[in-house]
């Protein structure tokens, strides 16, 4: 407790001492003490009195009481601040979290990181990734005023005192905050020109997932720099902003590493046959990371005739790909030989069945052979697999019928040679099942629609790739690889 006596000039006490004496009194007895924040600041409240107060009076001791009750009420107005501020907090990040996990593309997730992040976190934001040369390149940034933009773009990628911030950041693996004095010497504070003058605080966290530094999440803040966000939001932020940049990451190395595998499975080139030309088509399913089993290919065999194969394997993943290449390659193989369509399947079959596996392929076989003046007959011979379709010159669309189970399964799989005479603007159109079993949102199947698709797209520059095409746009479910393959017979009949 400290005395005051109002009537002597006391600097420690203004303007205290001013205002009790107004209010008429001679005396006063000040109570200090620390408010118990954990920052180590203090308080005071003073009473004042017409006489000198007695220290056996008991006054003192009522305004220690009185400064015991402000201190647990600070106390307890800090904690439910406190608490307020936490579940703000949890409700941003809960919806930062379903934010960033709502897409699996790489780079719809880094604009979403950075967008959430203004104005909720600070005025700006500049998102880092590590280069596998080490180097850390922005890849996404933000800032609440669009104008300002560009200048954050290019202090973030060439800026080098912003630079050594962040790998201050990552060789240290801890968060970085400065403010004030802290940003002398950056393009940031009152010692600078253009929009940094108006930045109070930078704050910098490392971003780890999975135990591998994989960049840095920058905040700006042009706000007062003790509204600069806590640490706990800033390093779960950057937690869960690490862990969507990675699983994005590996999820795309995936998809491109399993679109390469299922393209590898494929001829590299259709071959030219004269009067002829061939198109193809495939698309990968979105939905999954295993290689599917579909797959085509076209040779021209060592009596001239052309050869087509389109096949489907059960199932996905890597015992798919295994069958996969087998019946293409096995397929090629023999019909490059001039084996006959259902003896080649027959080989097939047999093959497939000696490797004991648990999968059945279905594959269709079309061999076209020239009859003079742009014609050819085409026998087609099919093993469990959906019948093609010709669409005639004048726009008729017949399905061609055939039978045969699929492969792999039973020794004898029945196939009978169904034979079409295909004439000058004929086209041929070959499909696996993901192309009939795409479904509308309404239920209708993309099949029902097949024979006007082909009627409208077999004349067109690239059939097989409109077939695909119209077919994804259609799709609401039933989504499968799909491949096409395609010949058109040139001229007029």
């Amino acid at each position: 407790m400290h005395v005051h006596d109002l009537s002597a000039a006391d600097d420690d006490f203004a303007p205290d001492a001013a205002e009790l004496a107004a209010a008429g009194a001679r005396w006063a007895l000040e109570a200090r003490f620390r408010l118990g924040n954990g920052d180590g600041d203090w308080a005071s409240f003073s009473a004042g009195l017409t006489e000198r107060p007695d220290p056996d009076a008991g006054l003192a001791g009522k305004l220690v009481q009185v400064a015991e009750i402000l201190v647990a009420s600070h106390r307890r107005i800090l904690e439910y601040r406190a608490h307020d501020r936490r579940q703000i907090e949890d409700a941003f990040l809960a919806e930062a979290s379903l934010q960033m996990d709502a897409s699996l593309d790489v780079e719809e997730t880094l604009g979403r990181i950075a967008r959430l992040a203004v104005p909720a976190v600070a005025e700006g934001c500049v998102l880092h990734l590590r280069r596998p040369d080490g180097h850390l390149a922005p890849v996404a940034s933000a800032h609440v005023a669009a104008s300002v933009q560009p200048w954050l773009q290019d202090l973030a990628r060439d800026d080098p005192w912003l630079a050594a911030l962040r790998r201050r950041a990552v060789d240290d693996g801890e968060s970085v905050v400065l403010t004030g004095n802290g940003l002398t010497g950056g393009p940031f504070g009152a010692g600078t020109e253009g929009p940094g003058r108006g930045v109070r605080a930078v704050t910098v966290n490392p971003l780890r997932a999975r135990g591998k530094a994989i960049g840095t999440l920058t905040f700006v803040y042009h706000r007062d720099s003790s509204e600069v966000a806590s640490a706990r939001l800033l390093d779960d932020l950057a937690l869960r902003a690490a862990l969507a940049i990675d699983t994005t990451t590996a999820y795309e190395q995936r998809r491109r590493h399993v679109e390469l595998l299922q393209y590898q499975l494929l001829p590299s080139a259709l071959p030219q046959w004269p009067a002829a030309a061939l198109h193809a088509a495939y698309e990968v399913a979105d939905a999954s990371l295993d290689v599917g089993g579909d797959f085509y290919d076209a040779v021209v065999d060592r009596d001239g005739r052309l050869a087509l194969v389109i096949g489907d394997v059960c199932g996905r993943g890597a015992e798919a790909a295994a069958m996969t290449g087998l019946a293409r390659h096995t397929l090629r193989t023999l019909l490059e030989d001039s084996t006959p369509p259902a003896r080649a399947l027959d080989r097939l079959n047999a093959a497939l069945r000696g490797q004991s596996a648990s999968r059945f392929v279905t594959a269709l076989v079309a061999l076209l052979t020239p009859t003079g003046q742009g014609e050819c007959a085409a026998e087609i011979v099919t093993a469990g697999h959906p019948r093609p379709m010709v669409r005639r010159a004048d726009g008729r669309v017949e399905e061609i019928e055939g039978a045969g189970v699929f492969l792999g399964v039973l020794p004898d799989i029945g196939t009978e040679p169904t034979r079409v005479q295909l004439r000058p603007g004929d086209t041929l159109v070959m499909f696996t099942d993901g192309l009939t079993e795409a479904r509308s949102a309404e239920g209708v199947m993309f099949e029902d629609l097949l024979p006007q698709a082909v009627r409208e797209c077999a004349e067109g520059p690239d059939p097989a790739a409109e077939l695909i095409a119209r077919a994804a746009k259609f799709r609401a479910t039933g989504n499968d690889d799909t491949a096409v393959l395609v010949v058109q017979l040139e001229g007029t009949p």
